[in-house]
């Protein structure tokens, strides 16, 4: 699959590419014979906001883990970096030693993929929140914030009774430390649930609270794993200025996983686009949103199909806009009704596949109509689209039961078909549609 890039020139890149704070290199991620991450590259600019998307099933959640520590992955480097430029020949020394990092006259550089999690944190200055909240529930809201500075504090206390006694020392780290957090707290508008257990909190302020406590590390990097997800619109716009401060009064450097893509397009200075662990667009929010290759991997459908079928360019249409669609040079049909589009898919006659096309395995067998209590709703599916559900009633497949009796060779030929080969086994497109028939024949299906 090629890879969409922005076009620039060499007295004019990116600035993502001229001081990176974060350089991902060649990561591939396997578990057994699955490749999550298949020889993934990218630069985080420094003092940046960078966005990872894709589709559910992408992997960003998966490069998160491996820049964080969670996971080692199977190939390729991570390298941080203190300091402003690429500071090549400190990264070439290190990579080419055993060590982990190394100072340099403009700051230092850490390779990742060689240093435990807690020491990316501690040493590296990355920070992370999660898709799903993980604070101290039955702690304070205050506490959440202490507990993220913990490693000054022990070190004060000189890991012992200092705290205790009430040592100097340790009582000044402690008033900046609750300084700190207070600080925190007033930017994020927590302040006055500052004594509430952090539990109590609405989910949308457990959101703000988390991104504070990772700030309470003074990271370098602050990575975000959905940080909008399950907010209102409200809570959105409040998490954007909130980004934009972090961002312009800390100088800090921002990558994070969205599936909003009004926040995405609003903050974002450079955006990544994965799909099943490939980078298929790399640029700045403009230049992605009008990506022909972004739109088909969201819709699931070819590139090709968006300019040939109008009813697909309707569907880019709704999702983008006019004006977006227009940017990206594809035709606004004109006097298409969106909502229509579900309908079209349904009621299009069984066509064969196009001419000239050669699969390899082997096509199912199909039926010319659906059975008499009509067809079954393919997008239960996941995987499955209005596209794709179309494209399988063209087959002639317009039942659970079939797609859960497809064989090998039938998987194959049908991959190829979609123009998605390997994801029918990825998304267990069988086990999901065999299920589905069994609930259908004990009565219980849609």
């Amino acid at each position: 699959m090629s890879v969409i890039t922005q076009e620039t020139t060499v007295d004019t890149r990116s600035s993502w590419d001229l001081d990176p704070v974060l350089t991902v290199e060649h990561l591939t991620m396997r578990f057994g014979g699955l490749v999550a991450i298949d020889n993934l590259s990218f630069n985080v600019g420094r003092g940046e906001i960078t966005a990872l998307i894709g589709p559910n099933g992408a992997g960003k959640t998966t490069v998160f883990n491996c820049v964080t520590g969670f996971y080692k992955p199977t190939e390729g480097r991570i390298v941080m970096r203190h300091g402003p430029g690429r500071q090549k020949e400190t990264v070439d020394a290190v990579t080419a030693g055993d060590g982990t990092w190394a100072s340099s006259p403009e700051g230092a550089v850490f390779l990742l993929e060689r240093m435990p999690d807690f020491e990316i944190s501690k040493h590296a200055k990355v920070a992370r929140t999660f898709q799903n909240i993980r604070l101290f529930g039955g702690m304070t809201v205050l506490e959440n914030l202490l507990v993220a500075q913990h490693n000054k504090l022990m070190l004060a206390s000189n890991y012992t009774i200092g705290g205790v006694l009430g040592l100097p020392r340790y009582r000044q780290e402690e008033k900046e430390a609750i300084d700190k957090a207070v600080y925190w707290l007033e930017h994020t508008k927590l302040i006055d649930r500052a004594d509430d257990p952090a539990g109590d909190l609405p989910y949308g302020d457990q959101r703000r609270l988390e991104i504070a406590r990772a700030m309470c590390t003074q990271p370098h990097l602050l990575c975000l794993d959905e940080p909008a997800a399950g907010l209102n619109p409200r809570e959105s716009a409040e998490l954007n200025e909130l980004l934009q401060y972090i961002r312009r009064a800390h100088d800090t450097s921002i990558l994070l996983i969205e599936h909003d893509m009004g926040v995405v397009m609003e903050i974002s200075d450079h955006v990544i686009v994965l799909d099943y662990g490939v980078k298929i667009s790399d640029g700045s929010a403009d230049f992605v949103r009008t990506d022909p290759r972004v739109i088909a991997a969201y819709l699931g459908v070819e590139d090709e199909e968006i300019e040939d079928q109008p009813e697909i360019a309707s569907l880019v249409v709704e999702a983008l806009g006019e004006e977006a669609a227009e940017q990206a040079g594809i035709e606004v049909p004109a006097n298409v009704d969106p909502a229509a589009v579900a309908e079209l898919a349904e009621t299009s006659t069984a066509e064969q596949p196009r001419p000239g096309r050669v699969h390899p395995g082997v096509r199912p067998g199909g039926m010319s109509q659906p059975r008499e209590q009509g067809a079954d709703r393919l997008t239960i599916i996941q995987g499955i689209g209005p596209v794709n559900e179309r494209k399988l009633n063209e087959l002639g497949i317009w039942h659970f039961d079939q797609i859960g009796s497809w064989t090998k060779e039938e998987i194959v030929w049908v991959g190829s078909y979609l123009a998605f080969p390997g994801r029918i086994e990825r998304e267990n497109w069988v086990g999901q549609a065999q299920e589905l028939a069994r609930k259908n024949k004990a009565g219980d299906g849609e």
